[in-house]
């Protein structure tokens, strides 16, 4: 019997490597998809090619001053400075605050 196959998976030494589909089928499948929050490229072009942070680079994109953001946060520009750098860690919450004060979701801080 020959059945109509609607994929073709590519394999490397036995190893799946890609799933070859239709694009009826590929537009069906990432819309019923909940894709969750993305990055601009712009920020993650600050962030890689400029070796910013990604708290500075949203910042950045989103064309606000530190002072603005610091205020929005009721904490000062220095402490806010602080905390712009790379290779921090912050607390959840501290990442939240930013998040929100920045318009974007808290995964959208994490890469």
């Amino acid at each position: 019997m020959n059945e109509h196959i609607e994929h073709q998976i590519i394999k490397d030494k036995g190893k799946p490597l890609f799933v070859l589909v239709p694009y009826e089928k590929y537009i069906k499948l990432i819309s019923e998809k909940e894709t969750g929050p993305t990055i601009p490229h712009d920020v993650v072009e600050l962030h890689i090619m400029e070796n910013k942070s990604l708290i500075r680079s949203w910042r950045e994109y989103k064309r606000l001053s530190q002072q603005e953001v610091a205020q929005k946060m009721n904490i000062t520009q220095a402490a806010y400075s602080q905390m712009e750098k790379s290779g921090i860690r912050l607390r959840k919450s501290t990442l939240e605050k930013i998040a929100f004060v920045l318009g974007i979701q808290l995964e959208q801080l994490r890469i």
